[in-house]
């Protein structure tokens, strides 16, 4: 618990304004969601043929899985705060409608009566009659919706868009339990503080006759009142500042200003805080961060629709899972074709840097002298007896699991278990499977003291890193190339190893590691 404390107050900076993004976020999604929900639900106490189609709509909408939903988004809303929004916007709907249309439908036909016995307009019992009676069963609806969307937000991360759920994505790939932590536990409390204020507001628009109990008088419950409304008034110009401020500090930004972009996984954090701390050095141009984008399939995307700026990819990958070209051995040949194919579609590739990442499979020692396993052909011969850990883009491409199935006839394990990130070291570790896919400069190999697999039949092509950037980017800054080429070569194997080893073992963060790199070598 001490060490979780130490761990929070050194990323206090960090939490903070990490959370501030969260409030952010969801604040705009509840907001909008209000802002369709409750006339939804209005109309469909209304006009009734509506209900059936409206509800069901929103009860499919519910269902689909809330990742699936932000992968369905990309294509359509790009990355970063966008996609992530609207899924929370979606996923709030549901209840506000319902409870609004409940809490209209709800109330005494006899009451409407004489509302309109007495001359009221039909515009004037909806606001000054069922509105006002509906508006506790509105407020619980919206109360559920935002206490649900606080934890629907971490989701926002995986796309780029930050908030806490940064730091749990992060700690998760890295095997990082304060992490993780430093990301939950806000999370939680800020889930619960919406809840009371929310709490607040429901008890605030129930009428006084209504609250009424244990003997409390009118003038208690009106003082009460006054109280509640201080409490949510700052609340409320706390949530003003915040967005007020965000909005300020994206306009105050330098003119010159280029996003950088990062797959999930350790190498990339650390890649894409390398090349941004040596951009801003030596250039006036701004790096703005967007880590834990996914893929490769995400990151190309984003940067062919100009989202984002540069990423690093490698050039194996997008030989075989981008461009889709058969496998090619020759490193030379595999880059100049990306390079040729790739500025077709405005994607410009830099210098490869010196080391290659290339896929590889890992055992642990007790595993290799069992079954007598030092290269893949080894583990091929095995496999039936084999459980397979690996990552979900490994099982897919066609560059990975395809290619050793094609290579070694079928080649298929006891079992294949799909396990994003560093989780898949920790199965190996506790005996649920005996294979793991994994890089050849992976930092976690060494804290796991694993055998690597020689690739002896060279069943993967060469997967060396490519900084890719967008062409109308490198048009408009083209001093862009002579700074990054000037990096690539210093980035060799052992280099990599050793900055994902300080992460992924030492837990040191990607940009502290990133830096002190680039200043100890003189670099910045």
């Amino acid at each position: 618990m001490i060490k979780l404390f130490q761990y929070m107050a050194d990323h206090a900076s960090q939490i903070g304004n990490l959370t501030m993004e969260h409030i952010e976020m969801t604040a705009i999604a509840v907001g909008i969601a209000i802002l369709i929900g409750v006339p939804l639900g209005i109309l469909i106490s209304y006009v009734r043929r509506l209900g059936t189609p409206v509800i069901g709509t929103a009860n499919v909408v519910q269902a689909i899985p809330s990742m699936a939903l932000l992968g369905l988004g990309i294509p359509l809303l790009g990355i970063g705060v966008l996609p992530a929004v609207v899924m929370v916007i979606i996923y709030s709907l549901l209840p506000i409608i319902k409870n609004t249309y409940t809490g209209i439908s709800g109330i005494d036909p006899e009451m409407v009566e004489a509302a309109k016995g007495i001359g009221l307009t039909r515009r004037q019992v909806l606001s000054r009659v069922k509105i006002p009676m509906a508006l506790p069963i509105i407020m619980a609806g919206v109360r559920i919706s935002s206490v649900t969307a606080v934890g629907l937000m971490t989701m926002a991360a995986f796309i780029g868009a930050g908030g806490l759920g940064y730091l749990v994505f992060s700690g998760i790939r890295t095997v990082n339990n304060y992490q993780i932590l430093a990301g939950a536990i806000p999370a939680c409390i800020l889930a619960l503080v919406v809840d009371f204020l929310m709490s607040l507001i429901e008890k605030l628009v129930t009428p006084i006759s209504l609250q009424k109990q244990f003997g409390t008088s009118k003038a208690a419950l009106k003082k009460k009142r006054t109280g509640q409304k201080v409490v949510l008034g700052v609340a409320a110009v706390l949530i003003c500042v915040l967005i007020a401020v965000s909005i300020f500090g994206s306009m105050s930004h330098m003119q010159k200003e280029i996003t950088v972009g990062s797959k999930d996984f350790t190498e990339q954090l650390i890649l894409c805080n390398l090349y941004s701390d040596f951009i801003e050095a030596h250039t006036n141009i701004h790096c703005i961060r967007k880590e834990n984008l996914g893929g490769s399939q995400v990151c190309y995307e984003a940067l062919k629709k100009g989202e984002i700026d540069l990423y690093v990819d490698y050039t194996g990958t997008l030989y075989s899972n981008v461009l889709k070209h058969s496998q090619v051995k020759d490193m030379q040949t595999v880059y100049n074709t990306c390079e040729k194919d790739l500025k077709k579609q405005n994607v410009s590739l830099l210098d490869q840097c010196a080391f290659n990442n290339t896929y590889t499979l890992a055992v642990g020692k007790d595993t290799a002298n069992k079954y007598n396993l030092s290269a893949i052909r080894d583990i091929a011969n095995s496999a039936s007896k084999l459980r397979l850990g690996c990552t979900l883009e490994f099982q897919n491409r066609h560059d990975c699991m395809e290619a050793l199935q094609k290579k070694y006839n079928g080649m298929k394990f006891k079992r294949v278990v799909g396990i994003d990130g560093s989780p898949r070291f920790t199965a190996l570790k506790n005996k649920e499977v005996e294979v793991i896919d994994a890089f050849s400069t992976d930092g976690l190999l060494k804290k796991y003291n694993l055998q690597i697999m020689q690739d002896k039949d060279q069943i993967f092509p060469p997967y060396y890193a490519v900084p890719c950037v967008y062409s109308d980017t490198l048009k408009e800054h083209p001093e862009l190339k002579e700074v990054l080429n000037t990096l690539a070569p210093k980035l060799t194997n052992e280099v990599m190893m050793e900055l994902n080893y300080q992460v992924d073992v030492k837990n040191r963060e990607p940009s502290d590691v990133a830096k002190e790199y680039l200043k100890k070598n003189k670099l910045i």
